[in-house]
């Protein structure tokens, strides 16, 4: 039985995927800020454990506690839409926090002990929008593509000792909590400057109004699911009918 751990599992893409996993037969190891065990159904291959990937102490602590892996999925992360005139330097430092650094730090977390098995998959999710970018995501678009170029260097430094790193890159998701937390973050931070806010309108009334096809958490699932069985799986692989037709 091999072994995942997935961060950011509360909802969305990193809850689907947990469940995903444990259906198939692994043992999964689901963390998240505010361990909540009734989102899923009692299992004996399952652990909950707290995880904070901004804090250096909470990720050495989940590590030790999950012992021996064979799977890392970083998915924890924070969204945020907003001009880049309107989004003060903090914001900027807490969205790379999370989304850039607590990549970098869970990875370093576990590489000791991949290293020294001389095997391991890191599967980090990030997002379509580095494929094509939109309007009011700038910073939060900059801090998945610095995830990728990461990642593909990352992979080049880690083949030697026989570790793969690799990315999904999800579409657009309405069932997933994205943009209504991102649009609320906003507000708690002043909202959309005065002389961006009809054009701020204008964007957020198209993406909701579009009717192309979206991403499902369960097209993350099964995407994170295929790399993680396939060796022979692509560096990237997009998920969702939206961001494969981007990468088509």
């Amino acid at each position: 039985m091999k072994t995942i751990l997935i961060t950011g599992c509360s909802s969305g893409f990193g809850l689907d995927t947990a469940k995903y996993f444990l259906d198939h037969g692994w043992k999964v190891i689901a963390t998240m800020r505010s361990p909540q065990e009734d989102l899923f159904l009692p299992s004996e291959n399952l652990s909950v454990l707290p995880l904070d990937v901004t804090d250096e102490g909470s990720v050495r602590k989940v590590i030790e506690q999950a012992g021996p892996i064979d799977v890392l999925v970083n998915n924890a992360g924070i969204g945020w839409l907003n001009a880049l005139e309107g989004t003060p330097i903090d914001v900027v430092r807490s969205v790379f926090e999370t989304n850039t650094i607590g990549t970098m730090r869970m990875i370093q977390a576990v590489l000791p002990q991949f290293r020294e098995r001389k095997a391991g998959l890191i599967i980090n999710v990030t997002s379509s929008v580095t494929m094509k970018p939109l309007p009011l995501l700038s910073v939060y678009t900059a801090s998945k593509a610095a995830v990728n170029a990461f990642t593909e260097s990352l992979a080049l430094e880690l083949a030697p000792f026989g570790i793969e790193v690799k990315i999904v890159l999800p579409g657009s998701s309405p069932e997933t909590s994205f943009s209504g937390t991102a649009l609320a973050r906003v507000q708690g931070n002043g909202g959309f400057p005065n002389a961006y806010s009809a054009f701020a309108g204008q964007v957020i009334g198209a993406l909701r109004e579009s009717g192309a096809p979206k991403t499902k958490s369960s097209d993350v699932a099964e995407a994170i699911w295929r790399v993680a069985n396939d060796p022979s799986a692509p560096s990237r692989t997009p998920a969702g009918a939206d961001a494969i037709a981007l990468a088509s």
